[in-house]
C-alpha cells in the first residue's frame, strides 16, 4: 500500500435507515486489529517451543478518532447512540485498502474546548460482532 493521506481515512454509521453518513471531520484516526491467541504448548511440543491453536482466540477491532463533528445531524446521531448504549453498524473506509464493516459500540465520547477553538471530541469504538473487510 502506498503512503496515504490520513485524511482520506472516513469513519460512517448507519443512520438507522440503513443509509451510512459520514459522522465527523475526523482529523486524527486509529484503527487497531487485535487476535488472541491460545498456547497449545505440551509436553511433546518439539523443543518445547510455544504452539498456538490455529483458529482459536477471540478477534476484535478498536477504532478512535478526533476532531470536530460534520454538523448538528452528526453530533446529535453520535450522542444519541452512546446515550441509548445501542450498537450501531459502521464502516471504517482505509484508502486503496478496504473497507471493515460490522457492529460497534461507543464505549468512549469526550468533548473539550479551548476558549479561543472551536469545540472538538473524542471518539472510541469497540467492535461488537462479526467485521467483514471488502477490498477497495
Amino acid at each position: 500500500m502506498a503512503a496515504q493521506k490520513g485524511k482520506d481515512l472516513l469513519l460512517k454509521v448507519d443512520d438507522g435507515a440503513s443509509n451510512f453518513m459520514t459522522v465527523a471531520g475526523i482529523r486524527t484516526h486509529r484503527l487497531a486489529l487485535n487476535a488472541d491467541s491460545i498456547d497449545a504448548t505440551n509436553q511433546e511440543s518439539a523443543g518445547q517451543w510455544r504452539e498456538l491453536l490455529t483458529g482459536g482466540g477471540v478477534r476484535r477491532a478498536s477504532v478512535a478518532g478526533a476532531g470536530i463533528f460534520k454538523d448538528a445531524a452528526a453530533d446529535a446521531t453520535i450522542r444519541q447512540i452512546f446515550f441509548d448504549a445501542i450498537i450501531r453498524q459502521w464502516q471504517v473506509i482505509v484508502p486503496s485498502f478496504g473497507i471493515i464493516e460490522g457492529p460497534f459500540q461507543i464505549v468512549s465520547l469526550d468533548y473539550r474546548g479551548e476558549h479561543t477553538a472551536e469545540v472538538t471530541f473524542e471518539l472510541a469504538l469497540e467492535s461488537a460482532g462479526e467485521l467483514t473487510f471488502t477490498a477497495i
